[in-house]
């Protein structure tokens, strides 16, 4: 794992706002806390499920790197994942420490991208991975799920987004008020 100049503090904009309930750890329960999944019956579930590939990585190993292809979102079941961005500075900034139940990933859904962070393992984890192909053949056999699924992840980024926007605008004040 690459050594951080800087560690940036967790931000609203990371904040897993739709974090499953403590206690519910099962991954059923996780995607019943996402917005793209909560209308789902059980046998939308069952199918979706279907779906989810399971992942394990040792501490210190990379989910993905920064400018791979998005391609795929996370769920952590067990451990520790950090998403770390090297600035074109030079520079390694760890963005937001995520644990279990916290997701990551989800703009690989939406777009054919490439990642903008690093995702890094900072413990032994078990996570669970949708892939777009998997999911586009889903939202092809189900177009009704398919429209909840994706006005579910557009829920998600648009409360980043606004989140992003509080972030910014608290920054501005703290410049004004530090007369920078």
């Amino acid at each position: 794992m690459p050594a951080n100049n800087r560690i940036i503090s967790r931000s609203s904009f990371w904040e897993n706002l739709f974090k499953t309930p403590a206690g519910q750890n099962d991954l059923e329960h996780v995607l019943m806390a996402m917005p793209p999944f909560k209308k789902f019956g059980p046998k939308h579930l069952s199918d979706f499920l279907n779906l989810i590939h399971n992942r394990v990585y040792t501490t210190g190993e990379y989910i993905f790197h920064q400018g791979d292809p998005g391609i795929a979102l996370y769920i952590i079941i067990e451990g520790e994942v950090v998403i770390s961005e090297t600035h074109t500075d030079g520079e390694n900034y760890d963005l937001t420490l995520l644990s279990k139940g916290d997701f990551f990933g989800e703009i690989a859904l939406m777009d054919e991208g490439t990642r903008s962070a690093s995702a890094i393992a900072t413990r032994n984890s078990s996570l669970a991975a949708i892939f777009r192909p998997d999911l586009d053949e889903f939202i092809e056999k189900y177009p009704k799920k398919g429209v909840e699924i994706l006005t579910g992840i557009s829920q998600i980024l648009a409360t980043r987004l606004k989140a992003l926007n509080q972030d910014h605008i608290s920054l501005l004040k703290e410049r004004i008020k530090g007369g920078f």
